[in-house]
């Protein structure tokens, strides 16, 4: 099907930060296998997945290296071959440490049953539980930085009807472009991957919401798709943060989620390209989630690109591939600017969710000096979500954190629009973010 003309987008809030998608044309690359993999067993919302190896075995790519625990959990994968090493708690990308398996590299042997061919698979010949529990088998989760394990999304719950499947190729994050080149070299493959999700869902219609500095990605799914039913394309106008589940359902087919609930909930399901890619791979080549694209930018990086790169792989692996760390860095950041978080330590593995590596100059790194609240509404007019981000950041200094439940700052997607427009240079966001952290504590008997 054809694109539609007009250029949509949500209703409420979104800022205009400069795109600097430096990376946009630079083509996918396969970075070399590292030495050591650090492939931690927490990658995903949900619960820690249980280890089956143990130091000394021999792994091949594609084995399970630990099984989901519980239904809201994920398989994880060797993406390398070789022998397990320590096993320990290292830190992550978040500065947070999980316990994670080590892994030397030992050539490239994978699982005779993956097929490692770039042949396109088109038949679907599994049926739409048979298709969940693969996805879940293969480990893949929200490829979008959320994490949320894929086949969690394709339950619905008992009661609930969905018509619609959305899939986000938004990528709205300033300087990340990993999606822009995965649907520009990969689209059959995602339209295969869609086809994949609405015979799970039982859905007749999926639009790919893309928004309109990805030209040629809009104009490549509309050459793809002219002989298709049910799947379109729609081109949407850029705004930060469409790429928020609530935000893009707003913007394709104006529902409302409600607060604190599920796109579920209004009939809908969202994944995104990578995802969606990543189902097709699982589905139709029983290939895990064992390998990621991820962008490494930034104004100073001498080689920036878009690389193909093993889950596990040390942040610092993927930074030399792109010319090293220039003299002038200040801040390293996994993710986008607006969303992402600094890295403390470059030998973090690259994780599944894992979007970008952004390396920002010192100049721009430094906080700037924070002045009294104006009073000026800017924070209130940037928030996709209705709130007052002023108001819950006081609440949050306060302690006041029934009161800030009740005035819905759990509702906050954390995407930092009311710190980019805030004249006064207040941290809004890393107060609200305390604040629901607060929140979620177990209350003390």
């Amino acid at each position: 099907m054809s694109t539609q003309n007009k250029l949509k987008t949500f209703n409420i809030g979104g800022v205009h930060p400069d795109d600097h998608k430096i990376s946009a044309r630079i083509p996918i690359t396969t970075l070399p296998l590292p030495k050591t993999v650090i492939i931690p067993v927490a990658q995903h919302i949900g619960t820690p997945a249980t280890i089956v190896v143990q130091r000394g075995d021999s792994v091949k790519v594609g084995q399970v290296l630990a099984k989901h625990q519980g239904f809201v959990s994920s398989n994880i994968h060797s993406s390398v071959s070789g022998r397990v090493g320590i096993i320990e708690e290292v830190m992550d990308s978040s500065g947070f440490k999980h316990t994670a398996i080590s892994i030397k590299v030992k050539g490239d042997d994978w699982e005779e049953t993956i097929d490692r061919s770039d042949n396109l698979v088109e038949d679907i010949s599994l049926e739409g539980k048979e298709i969940v529990t693969r996805i879940m088998e293969a480990g893949v989760v929200g490829m979008g930085g959320a994490a949320f394990p894929s086949h969690v999304k394709l339950s619905v719950p008992e009661g609930k009807h969905v018509d619609y499947l959305l899939i986000n190729g938004v990528e709205c994050e300033p300087y990340l472009t990993s999606d822009h080149r995965i649907m520009l070299e990969k689209p059959r493959e995602i339209i295969v991957g869609i086809k994949i999700l609405m015979k799970a869902l039982g859905v007749k219609n999926a639009i790919i919401g893309i928004e309109d500095n990805k030209r040629d990605a809009v104009e490549n799914f509309s050459d793809l798709l002219q002989h298709e039913t049910g799947i379109e394309v729609q081109p949407l106008e850029v705004q930060y943060p469409q790429g928020g589940e609530k935000q893009l359902i707003q913007a394709l087919l104006n529902r409302e989620v409600p607060s604190g609930g599920l796109p579920s909930d209004v009939g809908v399901i969202v994944h995104n390209v990578g995802t969606t890619f990543a189902i097709y791979e699982a589905v139709q080549k029983n290939k895990p989630l064992v390998e990621r694209v991820v962008t490494v930018t930034g104004k100073s990086v001498k080689q920036p690109g878009n690389f193909l790169v093993r889950i596990g792989t040390p942040v610092i692996d993927v930074l030399i591939a792109a010319g090293g760390v220039p003299e002038d860095t200040g801040k390293i950041v996994s993710g986008g600017p607006m969303m992402g978080k600094a890295i403390a330590d470059l030998d973090v593995p690259v994780a599944k969710g894992t979007s970008g590596i952004l390396l920002i100059p010192k100049a721009e790194a430094l906080r700037a000096e924070i002045y009294n609240c104006l009073h000026c509404g800017k924070c209130i007019e940037a928030c996709p979500m209705g709130l007052e981000p002023y108001h819950l950041l006081l609440m949050t200094k306060k302690g006041n954190y029934d009161k800030a439940k009740h005035e819905h700052i759990m509702d906050c997607i954390e995407c930092g629009s009311c710190s980019f427009v805030c004249p006064s240079n207040r941290p809004i966001l890393d107060y609200i973010r305390l604040g629901k952290t607060e929140i979620r504590k177990p209350k003390k008997a």
